[in-house]
């Protein structure tokens, strides 16, 4: 008897299935997995029940039907950490490895971080926070305005607090055998009544009034109140209006009337002070009524009409002339317009059996049209008053049914009227009736506004701060573009302030389709910033213009400088950012398209877009995603988005290679993707070709994974200082002598950097070390090898001798 043998693909046994692996992170790890009794089997690697697609993927034959592939991971972070096997499919079936774990280890990784609170003075709140490992446990340290609160306590962690009067920051820090993150700083607010409405304006032809909230307290709006007053604000009803949005329809208004209104929004707490009264005419409309009472007078030369003036409450709007229609023969004439209430007619004769109306007009249009009046001549007036009865009787129902008729033709033939503003031609020899206009019908564009800061809404402080500074549009002449960037450009331009005195400067312009007033408020948040400073190598605020023209493209010249001149460069920047440091400002956007070059070759630090003044602490931390310039961030920015004086020290190497490099992207086939991974392995920008070493020793001490071993700006200023004085001729007159003081504090430098090291190429490189090891390749939050305190290079020159003296 036969049986048929099926004989299936198998899995090879361990070590050949993937195994379990504890991995600090940063570093490397490798899975491998083999199956045998299959032609180029598709194998594909899986992650947490998903496929991983990667193309860290690699195959490798050990025979025909014997295949072996291995998943790499370069740098393994967070993300990386779950349960991996691999799986293969063989006619409908799957077949799968054993399972394996990738552990990674290092700092602790916040699951719940602190978040603001909002709370009523002396009420009890709680605060959580929840960090994880590997390596596990982690333990919570809470501090609250500045103090530690308490002991460390496991994580998840709930800060239980009785109640504060004042609004006080707080943030927790996470602790494990790898090291300690601290978590966003977060704040304790007091709930409070809302601040007057910051902006009250009328739109949409003045029946839609808008406003923006003002400070709401800490506490979300319930509803706002408004209040609209005829003329006079005298108990004035109340209207509810729930907002978001923020506005009001203002219905029931009369047409062309003055008006005032005023806003107040209430939260929880309480309603907010009322705006002051807003001014405001509602539309114009067409008059309400027709003139009444029109008379006429026929002598042998004219024909005069008159009627009664409409009042201000029938017009609805500004009166721009009346309008007289005739009907004659069954025709409709070219209407007339007439400025007063009465119209003078030449060639009297020719308005025999005309029939006559009025109308008042306005710039929207015109109203109703008055009775019509049949102009006959006077002895005909007088025969039809002595006939007798039945003739008055007969020729009533004559002039009757003749007006039916003029009227139904007229009715049908309005559509021949013309425009306002044509004249009326007689179609005999008699003179014409011409009109002249007082005001145009056509309704003029208005005068180009000057901007001011009250049209931007922005909060009163920086309106304030920029208020003196405020520069008409038309003082400005705009040249060509030096150079633009991902909000705006810079462009040079002519500042003429009277009729003799001009400036040549440079303007930063907005880009067209910047519209959000949060990227308009930020522009003038700079201005701001810039407005204080006053140091030669940081650019200094003269003005702010309001008006926005279109750019031009030039191309930028370029040049050919000495290294002294270069240096010279990156003196003035390292002296711009000192004076920035020391007034607690962190640029975060250094780099040479961020620094503008005088005619007189002197460099100022320029474009604070991104910095931020640090008013507690040392440090800043980004909490929202932002477009930021990746090339140029340090190490511990683009690892936790903390930022510091020494990140922009950091920047300020990068931007020292740039000027050595006369102006190439650093990191030359590095996406921007790629550089923390690159940055991470210990590799930084390669010197450049021609860079003296000395030059090179200075921008790349900036780039110290360890932000604490980065020299100060300070320090930065002494040596390019005395590396200018190198570069500079020998003078003719006695050398100066130069007294050096090798002892420092126990004998040694203030920072040592026990893993750099300098390869056989001179290029210098970051080690691995046992530091490194320790805190498991996260350098965020360590203290680092620093053998002490900083102590900065001091270099002190005597005015009235030759000497130098230097302490190292």
């Amino acid at each position: 008897e036969y049986v048929n043998i099926c004989i299936l693909p198998f899995l090879l046994p361990v070590p050949k299935q993937p195994s379990n692996q504890t991995l600090s992170q940063g570093k490397s790890a490798r899975l491998s997995c083999a199956v045998q009794g299959l032609t180029e089997p598709d194998i594909v690697w899986m992650k947490d029940g998903a496929k991983l697609i990667s193309t860290d993927q690699m195959f490798i034959s050990h025979g025909e039907d014997h295949w072996e592939t291995f998943h790499s991971v370069k740098s393994v972070q967070q993300q990386d950490a779950g349960q991996y096997w691999c799986e293969v499919e063989f006619e409908g079936l799957t077949l799968s490895s054993e399972r394996a774990w990738i552990t990674v280890e290092g700092v602790p990784h916040f699951l719940l971080e602190p978040q603001d609170v909002a709370t009523f003075p002396n009420k009890p709140f709680e605060l959580m926070c929840a960090a994880v490992g590997p390596p596990e446990p982690v333990e919570v340290l809470w501090w609250v305005g500045g103090l530690q609160e308490g002991e460390s306590r496991p994580s998840p962690s709930v800060l239980h607090i009785e109640g504060v009067n004042s609004s006080v920051k707080f943030y927790c820090e996470a602790r494990n055998d790898r090291g300690i993150s601290v978590s966003r700083t977060g704040t304790v607010y007091i709930k409070g009544e809302p601040s007057p409405v910051s902006r009250t304006e009328s739109v949409d032809n003045n029946v839609t009034l808008s406003w923006k909230p003002g400070f709401i307290g800490h506490s979300e709006l319930s509803f706002c109140t408004a209040q609209v007053a005829n003329s006079t604000p005298i108990r004035v009803p109340v209207q509810k209006v729930m907002v978001p949005p923020h506005q009001l329809l203002l219905s029931g208004l009369r047409s062309h009337c003055n008006y005032s209104v005023r806003v107040s929004c209430v939260n929880e707490v309480g309603a907010s002070p009322f705006s002051p009264w807003l001014q405001f005419v509602t539309p114009e409309s067409v008059p309400l009524a027709a003139p009444r009472n029109l008379t006429f007078d026929l002598s042998e030369q004219q024909l005069c009409l008159n009627w009664e003036q409409l009042q201000k409450e029938e017009l609805q709007g500004e009166l721009l002339a009346y309008k007289l229609q005739w009907i004659l023969g069954g025709e409709a004439q070219e209407p007339l317009l007439f400025k007063h209430n009465r119209a003078q007619l030449s060639g009297a004769g020719r308005f025999f059996n005309a029939s006559f109306q009025v109308s008042g007009c306005t710039s929207v249009g015109c109203g109703p049209w008055s009775s019509p009046v049949l102009v006959l001549p006077a002895s005909v007036q007088v025969q039809v008053q002595r006939s007798h009865m039945w003739v008055g009787v007969l020729l009533g129902l004559l002039v009757a049914t003749i007006i039916a008729l003029l009227l139904n033709i007229a009715a049908r033939r309005r559509g021949k009227e013309m425009q306002f503003g044509w004249f009326f031609q007689s179609p005999g020899p008699d003179p014409s009736v011409s009109f002249t206009a007082a005001r145009s019908f056509t309704r003029a564009q208005t005068e180009t506004q000057e901007f001011t800061l009250d049209s931007l809404g922005i909060n009163n402080d920086l309106k304030n701060k920029l208020q003196d500074v405020l520069i008409p549009e038309k003082m400005i002449t705009l040249g060509h573009m030096l150079g633009k960037g991902e909000f705006g450009s810079v462009r040079e331009a002519i500042l003429k302030t009277d009729d003799t005195d001009i400036q040549k400067v440079a303007v930063k312009v907005l880009k067209s389709d910047v519209t959000s007033s949060a990227d308009i408020e930020q522009c003038l948040k700079e201005a701001a910033y810039m407005k204080d400073f006053n140091h030669p190598n940081v650019i200094q605020l003269i003005g702010v213009s309001l008006h926005q023209r279109p750019g031009q493209r030039l191309p930028i010249p370029m040049v050919d400088l000495p290294l002294q001149t270069l240096v010279q460069f990156m003196l003035d920047i390292a002296r711009g950012m000192d004076y920035l440091s020391n007034r607690n400002i962190i640029h975060r956007d250094l780099a040479a398209r961020n620094c503008m070059l005088g005619e007189n070759m002197r460099v100022c630090v320029a474009d604070f877009g991104l910095s931020k003044k640090i008013y507690s602490g040392d440090y800043y931390r980004q909490g929202s995603a932002s477009k930021l310039p990746v090339k140029w961030i340090a190490l511990e920015s683009l690892a936790d988005n903390v930022y510091t004086t020494q990140s922009d020290v950091w920047a300020f190497g990068v931007t020292m290679w740039e000027i050595v490099t006369r102006g190439q992207t650093p990191y030359p086939g590095v996406e921007n993707s790629e550089i923390y991974e690159f940055l991470i392995k210990g590799e930084r920008l390669k010197k450049p070709l021609d860079c003296r070493d000395d030059i090179y020793e200075i921008m790349h001490s900036c780039w110290s994974p360890i932000p604490k071993c980065r020299p100060s700006f300070n320090g930065l200023v002494i040596q390019l200082d005395r590396l200018l004085f190198s570069l500079a001729p020998p003078p003719t007159q006695r050398a100066p002598l130069l007294y050096i003081n090798l002892e420092g504090e126990n004998g040694a430098s203030s920072c040592s950097v026990p893993w750099q090291r300098q390869g056989a190429d001179g290029q210098r490189d970051w080690l691995i070390s046992g530091a490194e090891l320790a805190i498991g390749g996260d350098y965020r939050y360590t203290t680092g090898p620093c053998g002490g305190p900083e102590e900065d290079e001091q270099l002190v020159r005597d005015e009235d001798e030759d000497d130098v003296v230097i302490n190292v």
